[in-house]
C-alpha cells in the first residue's frame, strides 16, 4: 500500500524537522565544548594554596554573624582588578603572600570556617584555616583581554566556589592572581556576602593594597561577635525585600527556577546627560544619574518581562549613617520601592519612576532582621533578585586599590546567587579614562537568559546601549 503523497510530505517534513533539531542540539554541544576548550587555553596552569594570619589566633574564638549577615548568606561578590605591567613589575607571589600574612592578622575572622550551633545557626570558628589562594597564567595580553568586551570571560579570573556542601572545608574568601602574557595581572576576589556588604569588601581589599605599599594599617582587628541575644518580639511583618525559601542545607546558593545570564556595558557621561535631558528637559530639579538610569532600566525590563511586570523593586546603597564600626558586616541600606498595584510601569512617566526611586524607598532592614531572628537564624532568605534589585555602588572605592602608585585599569564586579527577578549593579567608570572624554558608569545586569535579547533591543531604542557594546 502506497502512502498518500501528503502523508509522505508530512513524514518527510517531520523527519527533516527532527534532523534539524538534532543538528541544532549537536551544534550547541559542539559550541559548548569549543568554549570550554577555549576557556581552558585562556587561563591555565592553576596552582592552589592557602594564606592565613601571620599570628596564630587564640583557641576557641568564634564569630556569630548578625541577622543581616545571615540574610545575605546565599550571595557572593566577585570582583576582578586589572593592572598593567607597570604596576605588576617585580611583583612576585612571595611579596603578595607576605603582605597577606600581615593583612589577615586584622581580618582573621575571614580565614575561619563555618560551623552550626546545636540550634542550627551558622557561626565561624576562627581557626586560621586561611583564604584560598589561586595562581594562574593567561595566554592573552591584558589589552587583548579587555578588547574582547566579553565580560562573561571574567568568571575565569575569580573563583566561582560557594560555601558548602561541607561547611568546614569551604573558605569564605578566595583570591586569584592571573599573569597575562604582557606582564600585566588581574586580582580576583571571591567574597562570601555573609562576611559583609560590597562597601566592606572594598575596604577589605584596599587595606591589602596599603600593606603592599608599606603604608601600614591604622585600624584595629575585628572583634568577633558573640551569640546574639533574643530580640524583642514585635508584630510579624514579612519583608518585601528578602524572600524566604525552602531550606538549602549546607550548600549555600540560591536555587534558581530560571537560567540567569550576565551582561555588562559602559555608559559615557554624554549618554547619561542625554538620558537626564530626555527625562527632565532643561529643568535643574533632576534626580541623580543613578535613579534616572534605573528608572529607564525598570521600564525597559517591564516591557520585555512576561506578566506580571515588576511593580516593586529593591534598592541597595551605602549607609552614610551606619553605626556599626566593625570592619566586617552587612550595613548597606535595603529599601523597597512600590510602583502601586493600579499603576502600569510601562506607561508611567520616567520622572515619576526616578522620583520614586530617590524619595519613596522604605528601609526594610529591621523587618529583615526580625524575620531572620524569628527562626533563630536558621531559615534561608535571599535579597538580590527577590525583587528586581538596583544596587548603587557609587560609594565603593575599589579604584583606590594601588600597586606601586598605579590604580586599576579596570574593575569588574558581579554577584553570584541572584534570584529570578534579577539585579542591576551600577558603579563608576575609572577616572583615569576621563582624559579621553570617556567616563560615566559601568552597568552589570544579572537577569533571566530568556529576557536578555529583548532587553538589549529596548536599551538600544532608549539610547543606553550603542553598537560598540
Amino acid at each position: 500500500m502506497v502512502p498518500h503523497p501528503s502523508l509522505c510530505a508530512s513524514i518527510y517534513s517531520v523527519g527533516k524537522y527532527s534532523h534539524s533539531c538534532n543538528n541544532n542540539k549537536n551544534n550547541n554541544i559542539k559550541n559548548q565544548r569549543r568554549k570550554m576548550v577555549l576557556e581552558e587555553t585562556l587561563v591555565h596552569d592553576l596552582r592552589l594554596s592557602s594564606v592565613g594570619p601571620g599570628q596564630a589566633t587564640e583557641s576557641d574564638v568564634f564569630h556569630y554573624p548578625a541577622a543581616m549577615d545571615l540574610a545575605m548568606k546565599l550571595h557572593y561578590l566577585r570582583v576582578v582588578f586589572f593592572f598593567h605591567s607597570e604596576a605588576a613589575q617585580d611583583l612576585t607571589i612571595m611579596k603578595i603572600k607576605d603582605a597577606m600574612f600581615t593583612w589577615f592578622n586584622y581580618y582573621f575572622i575571614t580565614c575561619g570556617r563555618f560551623r552550626r550551633s546545636d540550634s542550627g545557626r551558622p557561626f565561624i570558628k576562627c581557626n586560621d584555616c586561611g583564604a584560598r589562594f589561586i595562581e594562574a597564567n593567561c595566554s592573552k595580553t591584558l589589552d587583548e583581554w579587555l578588547a574582547t568586551k566579553d565580560c562573561s570571560l571574567n568568571k575565569l579570573l575569580s573563583s566561582n566556589q560557594v560555601i558548602g556542601p561541607e561547611l568546614s572545608f569551604s573558605p569564605p574568601v578566595l583570591l586569584q592572581i592571573v599573569k597575562f602574557k604582557c606582564g600585566g595581572i588581574s586580582l580576583g576576589l571571591s567574597w562570601a556576602h555573609i562576611l559583609g556588604d560590597i562597601f566592606i569588601a572594598s575596604e577589605f581589599i584596599n587595606s591589602w593594597g596599603q600593606i603592599m605599599n608599606n603604608l601600614g594599617l591604622k585600624m584595629v582587628s575585628n572583634i568577633p561577635r558573640s551569640v546574639p541575644e533574643p530580640g524583642q518580639s514585635g508584630p510579624e511583618k514579612d519583608p518585601i525585600s528578602a524572600k524566604p525559601i525552602d531550606p538549602v542545607g549546607d550548600h549555600w546558593i540560591v536555587p534558581n527556577n530560571k537560567k540567569m545570564d550576565t551582561f555588562s556595558f559602559h555608559l559615557t557621561s554624554s549618554q547619561l546627560n542625554y538620558l537626564q535631558a530626555q527625562i527632565w528637559g532643561p529643568s535643574l530639579d533632576q534626580t541623580p544619574a543613578f535613579e534616572s538610569l534605573c528608572a529607564m532600566i525598570w521600564r525597559c525590563v517591564a516591557r520585555v518581562r512576561a506578566k506580571p511586570e515588576p511593580k516593586t523593586v529593591t534598592v541597595c546603597r551605602f549607609d552614610p549613617n551606619k553605626k556599626n564600626k566593625d570592619i566586617i558586616g552587612n550595613n548597606q541600606v535595603i529599601c523597597k520601592v512600590e510602583g502601586g498595584s493600579e499603576s502600569c510601569i510601562v506607561d508611567m512617566d520616567l520622572r515619576v519612576l526616578a522620583s520614586m526611586l530617590e524619595n519613596e524607598g522604605v528601609d526594610e532592614r529591621q523587618q529583615i532582621e526580625e524575620a531572620i531572628e524569628r527562626d533563630q537564624g536558621v531559615s534561608d532568605f535571599y535579597v538580590y533578585g527577590a525583587n528586581l534589585t538596583f544596587v548603587d555602588l557609587e560609594k565603593t572605592n575599589f579604584y583606590d586599590l594601588q600597586l606601586k602608585g598605579h590604580t586599576p585599569t579596570f574593575v569588574y564586579l558581579t554577584i553570584q546567587g541572584v534570584g529570578d527577578e534579577g539585579a542591576i549593579l551600577v558603579y563608576p567608570w575609572p577616572q583615569s579614562s576621563t582624559k579621553n572624554g570617556v567616563d560615566g558608569k559601568f552597568v552589570t545586569m544579572i537577569l533571566p537568559e530568556e529576557e536578555m535579547s529583548d532587553l538589549k533591543s529596548e536599551l538600544k531604542i532608549n539610547g543606553l546601549l550603542i553598537k560598540d557594546n
